[in-house]
């Protein structure tokens, strides 16, 4: 007898239709074809001890499986419920009538319990996409899962539940998730504030400014003086996820792995686990390359696609592998990664906020207003050339930090709350919306390209002097050139002009001070 069970697996961000045909002949064998991988080829010990354990004795029959289409690797235990199913329908102990409208995945344990897979979300889009009325997902994936309307997402926590839905003996509702309810009564919830930041007044604008472009942004200064605790604060002051981008994050976080499952609400209330909040990643700097940008024998999302629609920090930049640090060259111009493998080639999007922070010297008190440094001129310059200049190119804004003393401490009153700051980032980001309107794929300053600066960023005769002399004087390059206007065009923008003053690039100049040519030198 044969039957036939739809699943799915995930190449890259997207679900591709797996039909699992289980045919039962005489003999005593399991034959399991179709490009599977170990995770899979391991199936048949987990499925005959949980059919065993659920009340389902294994056909003492010859199985045969195949997971169609045959050219394509599948990857993953997601198959485990709908092979079990298969196999019990060939031994009519579910009915199969129903089995061409539901699409399942999820792996078993040895006792018939099913645990949480990867990728629900890119699943549900595809079952949804292909016209299947229901979705069995374990229930620890169910909010994940529900992310998508116009399906019946069930959540399940045994295979003997499946079984009697199937059969009729064992009733389940579908999940029901207000999306976008959910989605927006979340979006304004950030634990941490500018109101918290005393001082720093400098570095503040610096953050807004960057935030209202979309600009990479690197701050230099000593130990203690708030470069991290400044960064963590960004996303709050940041336009809020649209639906669109939410989605697209999430769905990157689910192939991931990486979704934390919500709790449901102490109104019973289940929540959807879209993202509502702009991703911040902050990796070690002991991380590879792999790691940071994606890969492995079966490709996986790296940080900079998780950051995908947030912030990316590096704090303690000079720390990292050189070799990680070259890899961000190309994805912080292109905003997106290509990963080659031998199982195939996979696209992932990194359009990220790249924010760094770095100590100015090993010791960290080169230029502290108390402290002196112990590092020789040599020393210092060798810490600062373990970021190249192409990097630092790539980096919009480039601020200087020193700590507090006491007495400013002390007598400072609380900062600009994040909610104010972020109406500013608002208003200028609505100017770039409706520049940018009828341009696919630029929405801020900061994704300008040489044609749109030529358009956009137009100077007059001061403002251009005045670059000018910078260039020369500060020995600065082509693509530095290009940073400096797009960043003026954003201090326009957060001031309303339609066009850029010589005091916007004056300011646009002055967030290049750390540029490689003689830092250390001028600082000295």
């Amino acid at each position: 007898m044969l039957a036939k069970v739809y699943s799915a697996s995930v190449q890259g961000l997207e679900a591709q239709q797996v039909t699992i045909e289980v045919n039962s002949a005489r003999g005593i064998r399991f034959v399991l074809v179709g490009l599977p991988d170990n995770a899979v080829k391991e199936s048949h010990e987990r499925i005959t001890a949980a059919l065993e354990n659920s009340g389902f004795p294994f056909p003492c029959k010859q199985i045969t499986v195949n997971l169609a289409p045959a050219n394509v690797r599948k990857v993953g235990s997601g198959f485990d419920l709908p092979i079990a199913i298969g196999i019990l329908a060939t031994a009519e102990k579910v009915d199969s009538s129903r089995l061409d409208k539901i699409m399942m995945v999820g792996e078993l344990s040895l006792d018939g319990s099913l645990q949480p897979i990867c990728g629900a979300l890119p699943i549900a889009i595809k079952a949804r996409a292909l016209g299947y009325e229901s979705l069995f997902v374990p229930v620890q994936n169910i909010q994940e899962a529900a992310v998508v309307d116009k399906l019946q997402v069930y959540g399940v926590s045994n295979l003997s539940e499946v079984v009697g839905f199937l059969n009729g003996t064992h009733n389940l509702d579908p999940v029901q998730i207000d999306t976008r309810k959910d989605f927006y009564d979340r979006q304004s919830h950030f634990d941490l504030d500018f109101a918290d930041v005393k001082g720093q007044e400098s570095v503040k604008r610096a953050i807004e400014v960057a935030a209202a472009g979309g600009h990479n942004l690197i701050m230099i200064g000593p130990p203690g003086s708030g470069k991290s605790m400044m960064a963590k604060r960004l996303p709050g002051i940041l336009p809020p996820l649209t639906l669109q981008e939410s989605l697209e994050t999430t769905q990157i976080h689910s192939v991931a792995g990486k979704l934390q499952v919500p709790p449901v609400g102490a109104d019973g209330v289940r929540h959807c686990s879209l993202i509502a909040t702009r991703p911040f990643r902050s990796p070690h700097h002991t991380i590879s390359q792999t790691a940071l940008v994606g890969g492995g024998s079966n490709p996986q999302p790296g940080e900079i696609s998780l950051a995908h629609n947030g912030v990316l920090f590096a704090d303690e930049l000079p720390e990292f592998q050189r070799q990680a640090l070259e890899v961000l060259r190309q994805p912080l111009e292109d905003r997106h990664i290509t990963v080659s493998r031998i199982q195939g080639t996979v696209d992932y999007p990194c359009n990220f906020m790249f924010v760094a922070s770095m100590n100015p010297c090993p010791c960290g008190y080169y230029n502290h207003p108390t402290k002196a440094c112990v590092c020789t001129p040599g020393q210092i310059s060798r810490y600062l050339n373990k970021i190249s200049g192409p990097l630092l190119d790539r980096i919009d804004i480039q601020c200087e930090i020193l700590p507090l003393s006491f007495r400013e401490i002390s007598t400072a009153s609380p900062g600009e709350p994040s909610s104010v700051i972020r109406e500013r980032v608002l208003r200028a980001r609505n100017i770039q919306a409706q520049r940018f309107a009828s341009i696919q794929g630029v929405h801020c300053n900061a994704q300008m390209s040489e044609k749109h600066l030529r358009e956009y960023c137009v100077l007059d005769t001061e403002s251009s002097e005045l670059l000018r002399m910078a260039m020369e004087r500060l020995q600065l390059s082509a693509r530095a050139y290009s940073r400096i206007l797009k960043v003026a065009r954003t201090i326009a923008d957060l001031e309303g002009s339609e066009s850029i003053q010589s005091h916007h690039v004056a300011e646009a100049i002055g967030y290049r001070n750390l540029d490689r040519s003689d830092w250390a030198e001028r600082r000295g």
